[in-house]
């Protein structure tokens, strides 16, 4: 039995002749956004690990050539235009799980409704680690990366408890679900069988990211200061 997919609108309003190629560009700025989340989780997760082990992750990231080259070419820009893109083709989409129920559908509506949510959660993320826009006590420095990440995350319990594991869920189904449709995107997953294997494969690789991102969480609240150390801010 076949399924009714949402139609897509956004053909018509920017145009049959650019959609396919810019269709593409998004599949492909989503894997590149993709391999990029699963070494930021991956990263992340280390500080778990005992001693100044993610510092060392940190140090290593910062001492790499044009560094700045690097995060524009391979982080920035391929993530800008896929949430560009993405929020576009979210506005301008119209689900129908209302009228056919399937699983294509729900997961079509929950891949752009993540996709916002994903969208406010980096806005957020980058904005307070990076550039200290919702206060220096957000701020990430990377010459005290156990530290300050700790701060980030105890300053206000509604940032670990609520923006975080939300965040976190969001970017993993989105990162599964998104890796599952770039298979029939670039033809690689043809037949139901391979897409369903394909499927499989995808939500496996889903949970693990999910994990990983929950162990970095749990870690970077629970972290305390070594001796001598300025101390963290509490909750209040």
């Amino acid at each position: 039995m076949s399924t009714a997919m949402a139609p897509d609108a956004t053909l018509p309003l920017i145009g049959g002749r650019h959609h396919f190629m810019l269709r593409r560009l998004h599949s492909l700025s989503g894997i590149i956004f993709g391999g990029y989340l699963v070494v930021h989780l991956i990263v992340n997760a280390s500080i778990a690990q005992a001693g100044q082990v993610f510092q060392w992750q940190v140090d290593k990231i910062h001492q790499l050539p044009f560094l700045w080259a690097l995060e524009w070419g391979l982080i920035y820009l391929p993530i800008l235009f896929h949430i560009f893109y993405g929020v576009w083709i979210a506005l301008t989409g119209q689900p129908n799980v209302g009228k056919y129920g399937y699983s294509k559908n729900w997961l079509y509506l929950m891949q752009r409704t993540s996709g916002l949510i994903l969208t406010v959660f980096i806005f957020f993320h980058v904005f307070a680690l990076k550039y200290g826009w919702f206060g220096d006590e957000l701020k990430f420095e990377h010459g005290a990366a156990n530290l300050t990440i700790h701060r980030h995350m105890v300053t206000h319990p509604w940032i670990a408890y609520t923006v975080y594991p939300i965040g976190i869920l969001a970017s993993c189904f989105h990162w599964a679900n998104g890796f599952w449709t770039a298979g029939i995107t670039w033809g690689l997953t043809i037949s139901a069988q391979a897409q369903r294997r394909w499927g499989v494969i995808c939500a496996l690789a889903g949970c693990l990211l999910l994990v990983a991102g929950m162990v970095a969480l749990v870690a970077s609240i629970q972290w305390h200061p070594a001796e001598g150390a300025a101390p963290a801010a509490r909750f209040h």
